[in-house]
């Protein structure tokens, strides 16, 4: 489903990740946990939708926010918010 993201917005989505995880972008393959993979705690989880939405210009609700799970989990997320 990442192919409805450009690569623009699918490399901002990753380099919000690799700022505030910590983490190499080859790590971030569509698969990989948020929380288990790569070490995100429920602070990291909430830090990292406010850099969405600030990114992306949109909200995400906390109900749709408690989705998310992996990597392509954010994408699909934001491909819907952005009406693909």
């Amino acid at each position: 489903m990442t192919e409805t993201l450009t690569e623009k917005e699918m490399a901002a989505v990753q380099d919000l990740l690799i700022d505030k995880l910590g983490v190499k972008r080859e790590q971030l393959v569509p698969d990989a946990k948020i929380k288990e993979d790569l070490g995100a705690d429920s602070l990291d989880t909430v830090d990292i939708i406010m850099g969405l939405e600030e990114e992306f210009e949109l909200t995400i609700a906390d109900d749709a926010a408690e989705q998310v799970q992996t990597v392509d989990d954010v994408y699909v997320l934001l491909a819907k918010l952005l009406g693909r």
